[in-house]
C-alpha cells in the first residue's frame, strides 16, 4: 500500500551522473532524496548514471531518509532499463520512483504493471510512485492521475520549468516571479499607481494540491532555480504551504533546510494545536459543540486542523529520534 504519511517536507534533487554528490546526500539532512536519471544526466552519460544510482542504492546507509529515483520519460528509450535495472538490481533498497511528464493514467499503470511484475519475480516489497505534473496535459488530466494507482501512488509533484515550456509561459527563472504578471492600483490623486505583483504559477499550485488532497496525495512543489536566493525560495515555499502544500524540492543542499522550516509547524502554531484540543475536550465533557478560543470561535473543524499539526510536529520529533539511533 502506498505509504501515505511519509515525511515529505524537503526533497533533495541529485544528479545520477556525480558519485561525489550522491554520496553526501543521504547526510543532507533532508526527508527524502531523489537520484536523478533524467533531466540532470547528459545523454551519453545515462547508462553510466543508471550504474552509479544501482552502486549508490546498494552501498550507502539510506536510513535517515527516504530515497526515490526519477526515471526517464516514458516517451524516451532510457526508461524501461531504468525501471528494469534498478528495480532488479536494487529495488529492495528503493522506497519509490519519481515518473516524469505523467500526462495521463496509462503512464503511471504502465510503470505499476512493470513493477508488479519484477516485484514477483524476485520477491521484493512493493515499490511507490510519485507523479510529475509537468505539462498541459498531465495538469488538464491531474484528477484523473491523482485516482490512476491508489495502491502505490505517494505524492504528485509541480515541475514548474517543463510546465512553462509546455503551457509557452513567458517566464525568467525556474519557479520564480515574473514581473509582467501584475496589476496596476487605481491613480491616486497625483495620478501614482502602485504595481502589485502575482504568482502567475498560482492556478497550477491550487489545482494539483486540491486533487492531491482529495484523494489522499501529498502536493509537493518542484524546482526554485536561483539557489543563491534564499529569500526567493522561502517566498515561493511559503506560498504553497499557505495553499496546503506539503513540501518541496531542494536542487541544493543549502535549499534542504529553507524547506524543511517552511514545512514544519513553528512553536506558536503546536502551541495553539494543543490549547485547541484541550479546550474541545473540554467542551465536548460539557456537551458544548463549540467554544471561544483568544476570542476566535473553534468547533469540530478545529480539531482536525490541530490534529494534523500534532501529526506532523510528531513525525518530525520521530525522524529526528530515529537519527540519534542511527548515530
Amino acid at each position: 500500500m502506498a505509504y501515505k504519511n511519509r515525511l515529505h517536507r524537503s526533497e533533495l534533487a541529485v544528479p545520477g551522473s556525480n558519485m561525489r554528490m550522491i554520496e553526501k546526500a543521504p547526510h543532507a539532512g533532508a526527508d527524502l532524496v531523489f537520484l536523478d536519471l533524467e533531466d540532470a544526466v547528459a545523454i551519453s552519460d545515462k547508462e553510466q548514471a543508471r550504474r552509479n544510482v544501482i552502486h549508490a542504492l546498494n552501498s550507502l546507509d539510506w536510513s535517515k531518509c527516504s530515497v526515490s529515483v526519477r526515471i526517464n520519460g516514458l516517451d524516451s528509450h532510457f526508461c524501461y532499463r531504468d525501471i528494469v535495472d534498478v528495480v532488479e538490481q536494487a529495488g529492495d533498497k528503493l522506497d519509490t520512483l519519481l515518473v516524469p511528464k505523467v500526462g495521463q493514467p496509462s503512464d503511471l499503470q504502465f510503470v505499476a504493471l512493470l513493477l508488479e511484475q519484477i516485484e514477483a519475480a524476485k520477491g521484493f516489497k512493493p515499490i511507490n510512485l510519485h507523479a510529475l505534473i509537468e505539462t498541459a496535459m498531465g495538469m488538464a488530466n491531474v484528477e484523473a492521475i491523482a485516482q490512476s494507482c491508489p495502491d502505490r501512488l505517494e505524492a504528485l509533484v509541480f515541475g514548474v520549468a517543463d510546465y512553462a515550456a509546455s503551457t509557452q509561459a513567458r517566464t525568467i527563472s525556474m519557479g520564480g516571479v515574473n514581473p509582467d504578471y501584475h496589476v496596476l492600483s487605481d491613480p491616486n490623486d497625483q495620478g501614482q499607481r502602485k504595481t502589485y505583483l502575482g504568482n502567475q504559477w498560482h492556478f497550477a499550485m491550487s489545482r494539483l494540491i486540491v486533487a492531491c488532497r482529495a484523494y489522499g496525495l501529498r502536493p509537493i512543489d518542484g524546482p526554485f532555480g536561483d539557489i543563491s536566493d534564499p529569500d526567493g525560495y522561502l517566498a515561493v515555499a511559503k506560498s504553497f504551504a499557505a495553499l496546503g502544500g506539503e513540501g518541496k524540492w531542494a536542487i541544493h543542499p543549502s535549499q534542504v533546510p529553507l524547506a524543511n522550516q517552511i514545512f514544519s509547524p513553528d512553536e506558536e502554531e503546536i502551541e495553539r494545536a494543543r490549547r485547541v484540543l484541550d479546550a474541545m475536550e473540554k467542551a465536548a465533557a460539557e456537551g458544548l459543540g463549540a467554544v471561544s478560543l483568544d476570542g476566535r470561535m473553534i468547533d469540530a473543524a478545529s480539531i482536525r486542523q490541530a490534529e494534523v499539526i500534532i501529526e506532523k510536529m510528531n513525525q518530525i520529533e520521530g525522524k529526528a529520534v530515529s537519527k540519534e539511533a542511527v548515530a
